[in-house]
Parts: C-alpha cells; structure tokens; sequence
C-alpha cells in the first residue's frame, strides 16, 4: 500500500532546481532555534495491492473468493478488483462499495493466481479472502488465505518434505517484469543443500503463478519440519504454501511475522487433539524463549514444555499435544531472559478430529491487529465462526464489527474488554445475515492485541476448519509536513 503526498508547485520546482541546477531559490528566513519539526499528519492510503495463490486444481474443489473495504468517513470514489494473474484471464471480483463484502465463486479448474488493486475510498483498508472446499481425496479439507501485499522476503516456520507431505510454494508475480526468487530450507542440523541449485533463480513471468514442491528441491531428503525462506531476487510476489498431509487433509500455511524477539500465535482452537510449535532463529544466536497459553482465565505454562531451546539457523520444534484440554487459547513466545530478545519466526501445526476424521490447519505467528483488521469471509452457521482476542501486555478495550452480508443482513457491533495475558472468544453475527460477511476489530485503548479467526464448515463428521490471522491493514500512513514551505522561485 502507498500514500503518495501532494506536493506545491513550489516543491517540484525546488525538487528540479536540486537535481538538475535549473533554477535558484531564495533563502528562506532560518528556522527559530528552538523550533521543533512538524509531526507527520496520518492520510488515508490512496492505493492497496493484493495478491492471491492459485487454489487446488482438483475439478471438485470449490472456492469462494470475498473482500471488502471496511466503511470510514468521507466521500469520493473508488475501484477494487482482483484479476486472474494471468493477462488472458476475466476479473473475477470487483467491489463497488465500502462497509459491504462482494462474493464470487469458481471451480478449481477455472481459478487462477489472482492479483489486484483497490484505489480512492476503497483502497483504505481493503481486505480479500480465498476459501476453498475439497470435500473427498488426499488434499480434502476446508483450504483459507488471507490474500497479502506483495513483498520480497517470507518465512514459513512448519513446512515439510517428508513422506506422505506434500507442500508447494505457490508464488503469484502481480506486475508486468519477470520476478526471480530464491527458496532456502533450514531443517533440525541447519540449512538444506537444494540439488544443484534448484532453489535458486527461479523465474516467475509477469502476471503469472508457479508452485515450487519443496521435496523437489531436496530429493532423498526427507524432513517432518523445516522452515523455507523466499527472498526476492528481482521483482516482488505473493508468497504461501499449501500443505496436504495423508490423513489429516489440507490446508494453507501462511508466511510468519517478521521475526521478532516475542511473538504471539494467536487462535489455538478449543478441541485441538494436537498441537506442534516450529521455531527457527534466523541470526547468528540462540534463542531461548518461554513457552505460555493464554487462556480465558490467565496465562499457564504448559507442563514439561516451559522453554524452547532454538539453535541459531537450525528448525526447532515442541510437541504440546492437546494443551488447550477444551478451552481455546493463544500460545505467547518470549526471551527467557529479556534482557537478551533473539528474533525468531514460529508457527502452529494443529489437528483437529480423532482416526480417519481428522483436518489439520496453520496458525502462524502474527503482528498485533493495530488500530484495525479485518477477515472478509465468515459464516452465519452455527458455530462456523469464532473470533480469538488475546492482550498482551496491558488490558485491552476492542470494538467488534460484523458487516452485512454478501446477500442480506444488517451489521452488528460490539466492544470487548480482554484482560492482559487472557484469550477472549467472540460470536458475532449480521442480524439475518445470508452470505458471507467480515469481522473488523478496531483497538480502543489499552493492548497490543491479537487475532485470529476459526472458520468451520463440517463434512461427514470432518471437523474441517480453517484459521486466519487478523493483522494492521495500514488504512493509514505517516506524511511528513513540511518544516518550510520554499514557494519564492525566481530565475
């Protein structure tokens, strides 16, 4: 997202004058010395991109694609519409108006990577989500992603290239220049040798997307964690790894927070029979963190896994099994000793359901939610959306909103106070909702806070689910003002 800042015919014409010696300005009176520079002035973004994988190319799977710009003050107009990354593809999504979420819908073999742009009113805050329903066969599950920001540089701590995992890296190129790319996996004894550089300068085409199987790039070798690095050589892309693992379904693994000494892992659900932490310090130092649930009632540490030891460029992971025990909660990462934070990146491989009715899904660790955040695609059923609010730090006054509906229903809002150190659980629903509608959490005092999103759309006695972070949409950005306006321009 980008803010471009007017600028006076003044300050182009002394912009010119630097660079090319065109023209001489007069001095201008010298500030007072006690003068104090003006503080930058928050605008509103005038342009937000968003880029989304290609979903699963089975003929059965079903995808749903929602966005929405949440509703804010002031007038104008605006576009959002998220194309097929491929030229020759139709748009599949266009939103028309703030505060209400657009739908559309494919089938697996006619969804492409999407990339798209939001200007005007509808560029602040504009939020996409893919949901995608595989209802039989190996990659069955309920497969979700937040569509991202472009970027060039992407951890993804839980990846795989053992037997019976099947992950790819599916990198979506939105512009019109080739982007090359680079992927490095770290495993339990450090960095991973590709075969014969198969990792490297891998060429993605304008407005194209390429998946990339991790276990291509490292044949005979065969790890149950790993985490993959994807850094840009040239250009920028949209990056996520879609998992499918024999006997507990698919689903997305999302890229982590940049790393950070503490992290939060925000969403845990309630039933989850299994829960694996992957952790990777990507410095030169070790890390060694304190492991904590924050639940309803308080923060617990976890029985016989209160610290993780994370080896300096090697993958680490912790078993915590099924320790929420029926209560849904948060896991809280940081220093053992706070006064030496190593930054690390971490995510959640979690399991829900018992035998051959199990789903597993991703909970990555995320940035706090910020003025404001929003998940476009949620459910009216019963039970099929569940909203997790964690404080850290401080107490926490939030403001919760649910948009209309796609097809009907008005919005709903209310404010929740979270305790520091607690997960707090939200139900919240349009008033005759029809469709799928978005959840915005606005912070109100107090916090950071952090959130997460449970998707649950049952099949056959398949508990298959999907969890979304919320993170700051940045619908606004620092402008510095100007200390002086230098407006007498003479020849």
């Amino acid at each position: 997202m980008k803010q471009r800042a007017p600028l006076t015919l003044a300050a182009v014409a002394a912009a010119l004058a630097a660079a090319a010696g065109i023209a001489h300005l007069t001095a201008p009176a010298a500030p007072a010395a006690d003068a104090k520079p003006a503080a930058a002035a928050r605008m509103p973004v005038e342009r937000s991109a968003l880029v989304c994988p290609a979903p699963s190319s089975s003929d059965i799977a079903e995808t749903t694609y929602t966005a929405i710009t949440p509703g804010a003050a002031g007038g104008g107009k605006g576009t959002a519409r998220l194309l097929g990354a491929t030229k020759e593809a139709k748009p599949v999504l266009e939103l028309k108006e703030r505060g209400k979420p657009a739908g559309a819908s494919a089938s697996g073999a006619e969804a492409p990577g999407l990339a798209g742009t939001a200007d005007g009113i509808l560029a602040p805050g504009w939020t996409a989500q893919q949901t995608t329903k595989v209802s039989v066969g190996r990659a069955r599950g309920l497969l979700g992603v937040g569509c991202t920001a472009p970027g060039t540089d992407f951890w993804f701590p839980g990846a795989s290239t053992a037997k019976g995992r099947e992950d790819y890296v599916h990198l979506t190129n939105p512009d019109d220049t080739a982007a090359v790319i680079d992927i490095k996996l770290f495993g339990p004894d450090g960095a991973v040798k590709s075969e014969a550089g198969t990792g490297e300068n891998i060429r993605i085409d304008p407005r194209s997307t390429k998946a990339v199987s991790l276990a291509s790039l490292t044949p005979g070798t065969q790890l149950a964690d790993v985490t993959a690095h994807v850094t840009t050589r040239a250009g920028r892309v949209g990056a996520s790894v879609q998992v499918g693992e024999e006997g507990v379904g698919a689903d997305w693994l999302p890229a982590s927070a940049d790393p950070a000494g503490s992290l939060v892992l925000p969403g845990i659900p309630a039933d989850a029979a299994s829960v694996r932490l992957v952790a990777f310090a990507p410095g030169e130092e070790d890390a060694d963190l304190t492991v904590k649930l924050a639940g309803p009632n308080g923060s617990i540490s976890p029985a016989g896994n209160e610290q993780l030891h994370v080896k300096a460029g090697m993958t680490a992971t912790l078993d915590l099994k099924d320790v929420t025990r029926g209560e849904a909660g948060s896991l809280v990462l940081a220093p053992a000793d706070k006064k030496k934070p190593v930054p690390v990146v971490a995510a959640l491989h979690v399991v829900r359901g018992t035998g051959a009715k199990q789903e597993l899904g991703f909970v990555p660790a995320s940035g706090p939610v910020g003025p404001r955040a929003t998940v476009a695609d949620n459910r009216a059923d019963e039970n099929a959306t569940v909203l997790s609010l964690t404080a850290v730090g401080a107490d926490a006054k939030v403001k919760v909103t649910a948009s209309p509906g796609t097809e009907a229903g008005e919005a709903a809002s209310k404010e929740v106070t979270v305790k520091a150190g607690t997960t707090q659980l939200v139900a919240l629903a349009p008033a005759g909702a029809k469709g799928a509608y978005a959840l915005t959490v606005e912070t109100l005092s107090g916090g950071p806070v952090h959130a997460a999103r449970t998707l649950t759309l049952p099949h056959e006695g398949i508990p298959m689910f999907t969890v979304q972070t919320l993170s700051d949409d940045h619908a606004n950005v620092p402008v510095p003002r100007a200390v002086q306006d230098l407006s007498v321009l003479t020849r």
